[in-house]
């Protein structure tokens, strides 16, 4: 077994794209952060070249990675050997990395590893949980207001919100044209109320049958008044009328409030993550 790596993302596609397709829901993040590189160009993400590899034995693919800096290390499972291996193969190529973004074993095995071979040590930036609609069940009582498909006129606002949604979980600012392209594609929603918006929702494409809600962000001085609720519920619905079979969305475990609410919404838990920063590298998820 060994890592191969390249920065093709075509090859890291034929390559990859069985394992990562094989469970859409848990690798939602890589593919479609794959999807956006094959279809915007490998500097999709930033100017730098993006780092793609997997683990094999020459025929059968059990894990890859995809790393597009500055963002973390994503990564499928991780056994202990491909964990250290990785880790060892990536210094000696003398790679600098903000952190590793995985399943909770995966990205701590990775971690220890990791520093072992640098002396850099990780820190938990934050802790998520994978949830899976179940049975959407609409908020009782419906807030006041109504959902509406963004357009291109909806661009500051969108782009302010998204920005105010990263610098509040502390992660990078979203890439450029990103907000551009999910308005164009009618993947953002707005919660309407009084004629003026007050809450926000996104959605990635359906790939293999599975669609990602996300950011879902209400300004401070509008929370509490259920319009989160309401979009998430809006933009689910169209993310099921547009084809999704499975529909999914990331929390962070340390905000109570939206745990609850996606709970209440019919979505149930996957699994845990963990976003794991290197020392230096104050940043974490943001795709």
């Amino acid at each position: 077994m060994a890592w191969t790596f390249t920065d093709d993302v075509a090859a890291y596609g034929a390559a990859a794209g069985g394992l990562l397709s094989s469970e859409p829901e848990r690798h939602t993040v890589l593919l479609s952060v794959l999807a956006t590189l094959t279809s915007r160009g490998p500097t999709a993400f930033g100017p730098v070249a993006p780092l793609l590899g997997w683990w094999s034995d020459g025929e059968t693919v059990t894990a890859a990675i995809l790393r597009t800096p500055p963002y973390p290390l994503l990564t499928t499972s991780l056994d202990g050997r491909s964990a250290a291996e990785l880790a060892a193969v990536l210094a000696g190529r003398g790679t600098v990395l903000s952190g590793i973004n995985g399943a909770e074993p995966d990205a701590a095995a990775f971690a220890q590893a990791w520093r072992d071979v640098t002396g850099q040590q990780g820190r938990a930036h934050q802790r998520q949980r994978l949830y899976r609609l179940g049975k959407l069940i609409p908020p009782n009582p419906v807030p006041p207001g109504a959902a509406r498909v963004a357009t291109a006129g909806d661009t500051a606002i969108a782009r302010s919100w998204y920005s105010a949604f990263a610098a509040e979980a502390g992660q990078e600012d979203a890439p450029s044209g990103m907000i551009e392209n999910r308005l164009g594609a009618g993947q953002l929603m707005l919660w309407e109320a009084a004629g003026e918006p007050a809450s926000m929702a996104g959605m990635t494409d359906v790939i293999n049958g599975t669609a990602r809600i996300g950011p879902v962000y209400t300004p401070p001085s509008l929370r509490g008044r259920g319009y989160g609720g309401g979009v998430t519920a809006a933009i689910t619905a169209l993310a099921r009328d547009r084809g999704a079979a499975s529909v999914v969305l990331f929390t962070d475990l340390a905000n109570p409030t939206s745990n609850s609410l996606y709970l209440r919404l019919g979505y149930e838990p996957v699994e845990d993550r963990v976003v794991i920063t290197f020392e230096g590298s104050p940043r974490g998820p943001g795709y």
